[in-house]
């Protein structure tokens, strides 16, 4: 894919940034004017470069894109669930990119009611996303929130379910969850920050009333924090919550008296988080109280709510990381994670059972599904793995009996998940801690380094990648490719300890152990140099830009999606969305000790003169997580300063931002890109 098209040259505007007596110069600084005439012209010209040196993998995309999605079943639905009466569903009909969400009443023979045909709504949008619905408890109304710019402001509106008529109430700049209170004619919703997009009021909406007149019942002051509102499932108490990377707070209000005061459930401590469920007069709370790591299971009286009332129900464990609980009238289930891999506990309320479903695999995930029936006997749950479809099952809590509801399909007739192989691997970091990869790959490749090789990874917030299917894959798979997760520090895959290991200070050994799982693939011929690629996106996205700073000659290929690249100009800039509710995450930049740490690492700050892999960069103009220009003026700087003639492709799209575009079948394009990308590297065009 060598080509003697000539890449885009960004101009050199030099801009001084000074912080703690260190100066930085940005070049291309001006990059973040999105008005601007230039900036706009200057990504264009990089989407015509990128076009042009890909060219000759066009009817190869074509190719990928339609493989791929004609694995995926085009008039799917999913399983329906119960709830208040009736059964719930969404379906796609083939042809057709968009969701069909739709109910029946009591039985699932009655005739099918279309509450939001998003095929319609999205004619006249290049981007269109609905956010959340809520139904009222009288199943007359369904509030719903659209978004059409693809920077997560979500407008609410109001639909009357008996007459299909949309009410004149509109509420924009919402973050898109909606709360019905018991009247059936109050909600309560969360607004946004204009500027830094940080959702920070709550209100209370009545039906009819102008939306100028809604009542803010609380405003979240702190610019760490986001603010939030939900109804407890029990549907007793609308909770409002506050959370930071560290910290979180609750206050709740009883359903039927919407207008009364939320009361504070228990107030903010530094260090201190918990999540709160309502059953049967108490309140259940997940909290890391008092040491527990790997977080606990303690209860409290609904009355007396304060920490100084929290009883243990199910206490910290050293090796077992607590995620999640789900309530029933009989039941309660626990969501563990344990040496990496998640198990479901089952306990009942009378003390008689506690046992874990038998999960049969070596690296699998398993988590619980929808569940919203407060009185149920059946637990739904979702399984898959790397080779296994996903399943939808039921779990009859009375009769032990599990009844698999809807199990993925993958058309085409080729796929047999008995041609492929999963296993999980350690590798060891250079401090001496055992990082565990999970790798997929078709069982008749010979492992004598050869082969191509895909690694993955994200690493932060604690946000853990699970060893999950993917019909898409399989156009890599198919090809030779192997798949590896790399399981690195930053996020909670092997616990607590394994998300604080790989944050704020300690942040580099999300980067030290994704090259060091690098150097044991090669080592152990899974691949070689010449043919291992890297993806990460976002945060994975930084993930990326640092390993190439650190060991370019690693790598062969990287593809870096929406990355956050610009660590410390951002981290800097309070008016950029997220940015305060991240310190606890990266650090605050105002502090020197976190500047020079930071400074040390962001990808953008430490490109230097050298040989840099291929690489592909993909963004969003209207992302609001990672904003556009990052991506954009680090390849500007890679470009500039770079030694070698490897390729360096920005693609940017115009009309979608942090998830890319919209629509069932439109995202596989952007896959199909991604794909054609590596493909062509390894030559394989077919």
């Amino acid at each position: 894919m060598k080509t003697k098209i000539k890449a885009p040259v960004a101009a050199k505007k030099p801009k001084e940034l000074s912080v703690h007596n260190d100066i930085r110069v940005d070049n291309y600084y001006w990059l973040n004017q999105r008005e601007n005439q230039e900036v706009i012209d200057y990504l264009n010209a990089e989407n015509e470069y990128t076009k042009a040196v890909m060219q000759p993998t066009e009817s190869f995309q074509k190719t990928l894109f339609e493989e791929m999605k004609s694995r995926i079943k085009e008039d799917d639905a999913s399983v329906p669930y119960k709830l208040n009466g009736y059964w719930y569903l969404t379906r796609f009909e083939k042809g057709k990119d968009y969701p069909i969400y739709a109910r029946k009443k009591e039985t699932l023979e009655a005739k099918e009611e279309i509450l939001f045909d998003c095929n319609e709504m999205a004619k006249e949008h290049a981007y269109f996303k609905l956010g959340g619905i809520a139904i009222s408890s009288d199943n007359k109304l369904a509030a719903f929130s659209t978004d059409i710019v693809s920077r997560r402001q979500f407008t609410i509106q109001i639909k009357n379910l008996v007459t299909g008529e949309i009410l004149e109430d509109k509420i924009p700049n919402t973050t898109g969850g909606i709360t019905w209170a018991n009247d059936n004619e109050t909600l309560f919703y969360a607004k946004k920050d204009e500027v830094t997009l940080r959702s920070h009021k709550v209100f209370r909406h009545k039906l009819g009333s102008k939306t100028s007149d809604d009542v803010l019942v609380y405003h979240e002051e702190d610019d760490t924090y986001n603010t939030f509102v939900y109804k407890s499932k029990s549907r007793k108490y609308i909770i409002i919550g506050s959370s930071s990377t560290l910290s979180t707070e609750y206050r709740i209000l009883k359903a039927d008296n919407p207008e009364g005061e939320f009361k504070i459930f228990q107030e903010r401590q530094p260090n201190l988080e918990y999540s709160i469920a309502h059953y049967n007069g108490c309140f259940y709370i997940l909290t890391n109280h008092n040491g527990a790591t790997n977080f606990k299971l303690l209860k409290t009286n609904e009355n007396n709510t304060s920490i100084n009332n929290w009883e243990e129900v199910i206490p910290h464990r050293k090796d077992v990381l607590l995620e999640d609980i789900e309530i029933f009238k009989d039941y309660l289930v626990v969501n563990e994670r344990e040496n990496g891999l998640n198990k479901l506990r089952i306990i009942s309320w009378d003390g008689n059972e506690d046992y874990y479903l038998a999960i049969p695999s070596e690296t699998y995930t398993v988590y619980i599904g929808n569940n919203p029936d407060f009185n149920s006997n059946t637990l739904r749950y979702v399984y898959n793995s790397l080779t296994t479809p996903t399943s939808v099952i039921d779990y009859n809590f009375k009769t032990k009996e599990q009844k698999v509801k809807k199990e993925q399909e993958v058309l085409g007739g080729k796929f047999n998940k008995n041609n492929y192989k999963s296993t999980r691997i350690w590798a060891t970091a250079r401090d001496g801690v055992k990082i565990p990869i999970s790798l997929v790959y078709r069982k008749e490749l010979k492992l004598d380094g050869t082969n191509p090789l895909l690694q993955y990874a994200y690493g932060s917030y604690g946000s853990t990648t699970d060893p999950s299917f993917s019909s898409i894959r399989l156009s890599l798979l198919d090809r030779g490719f192997i798949y590896a997760i790399a399981h690195v520090r930053g996020s909670e895959y092997l616990g607590r300890d394994w998300y604080e290991n790989g944050k704020l200070l300690t942040k580099k050994n999300t980067f030290y152990d994704f090259i060091d799982c690098s150097k044991f693939l090669i080592e152990q011929k899974y691949t070689s140099k010449e043919h291992l690629y890297a993806y990460g996106g976002s945060a994975g996205g930084l993930l990326m830009g640092a390993i190439i700073n650190m060991n370019p000659e690693l790598y062969h290929g990287i593809i870096a999606a929406v990355p956050f690249v610009d660590v410390v100009t951002t981290m800097l800039d309070d008016t950029i969305p997220l940015t305060t509710g991240e310190y606890d995450e990266w650090g605050n930049p105002n502090k020197k000790e976190y500047y020079d740490y930071m400074k040390s690492y962001s990808p953008y700050d430490n490109v230097e003169a050298k040989a840099y892999p291929n690489m592909l960069v993909t963004t969003g103009l209207h992302d609001s997580q990672v904003q556009y220009w990052e991506p954009a003026k680090w390849v500007a700087k890679l470009r500039d300063l770079k030694t070698d003639s490897n390729i360096l492709l920005l693609h940017t799209d115009m009309n979608s931002g942090h998830g890319g575009l919209s629509g069932r079948f439109e995202s596989l394009k952007e896959v199909a890109l991604e794909y054609a990308f590596l493909l062509y590297l390894e030559g394989i065009n077919v």
